[in-house]
């Protein structure tokens, strides 16, 4: 299947193919379909649109094709409107034949993956068009559902957001508890610049701007500005203008979005986008 939005890069197959053979045999079960192997004769053919229900930015059409393919290596999936594009309400997503059985059976499978995906996807749309007019990138964090995190972060991308780590190993962040087992935000850096490498780079979580001239001190890469009150967050800013990378974060909305943005942040990080963005609604119709 191809992907109209030439500016998104597509997921690999190996990080989503081992997810859906899991989705699917948890479906399955042990037995199969009961239903639509009694009901289906082996070898009927059929067709079905993909139906976008609501309006949204759509993601995962490659991933709900491959439960379709794993149980039909010969059906044929034709995308119409691709992953980073936005749907209408009632509009056909993707048209797909190929065995009644498969696509009967495949369905929940496919479906629950593009619509969560999606639901990512048009949540982080919102927020990124909601802080459009400034310099400010939206990005996801590590609040995610287990084993679903590649998939979840690239909708994000999918929605025009920015990732942040993928993982604990690819950079520091010395959060509040780093800082209170050390004993302080100097002795943490002290202790990270020991382990790590030279290519890891140090953010530091500060909740006051004490601590973010003692993080400035230290010369570390970025400073996670937490739940900061808009004139406070706004005179970090200004603080660690030409110094730091800037990272804003808790309880952001689209609604408050703009806001905090509007104080130069260089990042607006937010966890629901990943674990409770509501699902857009899709479905599956026989042609």
């Amino acid at each position: 299947m191809s992907n109209p939005d030439s500016t998104l890069v597509p997921l690999h197959r190996l990080l989503y193919e081992e997810i859906v053979q899991k989705a699917l045999a948890e479906d399955l079960g042990l037995a199969g379909d009961l239903t639509t192997d009694a009901i289906v004769t082996p070898g009927t053919g059929t067709a079905a649109g993909i139906i976008s229900r609501t309006a949204g930015r759509i993601a995962g059409m490659d991933i709900a094709g491959a439960a379709f393919l794993s149980l039909d290596p010969h059906a044929a999936i034709e995308t119409r409107v691709g992953d980073g594009c936005d749907a209408s309400p009632g509009q056909a997503l993707a048209t797909v034949r190929g065995s009644a059985r498969a696509l009967l059976s495949a369905e929940r499978t496919a479906l629950n993956f593009l619509g969560h995906l999606s639901g990512i996807a048009t949540a982080t749309r919102n927020v990124v068009r909601a802080v459009a007019s400034y310099g400010c990138k939206i990005v996801c964090t590590r609040k995610t559902i287990p084993g679903l995190r590649a998939l979840e972060k690239y909708a994000v991308r999918a929605g025009g957001g920015s990732n942040h780590r993928f993982g604990l190993d690819d950079a520091v962040l010395i959060k509040d508890n780093h800082r209170l087992i050390a004993g302080g935000v100097e002795e943490a850096v002290r202790r990270v610049r020991r382990h790590a490498g030279h290519m890891v780079k140090i953010e530091v979580e500060v909740d006051t701007l004490d601590e973010l001239e003692q993080a400035l001190a230290l010369e570390v890469d970025a400073v996670l500005l937490d739940n900061m009150q808009l004139d406070v967050l706004a005179q970090a800013v200004r603080m660690s203008r030409g110094k730091v990378v800037t990272e804003a974060s808790g309880g952001i909305t689209p609604a408050n979005a703009p806001a905090v943005a509007a104080t130069g942040v260089d990042l607006i990080s937010i966890g629901w986008l990943t674990h409770s963005a509501p699902a857009l609604d899709v479905s599956l119709e026989l042609l």
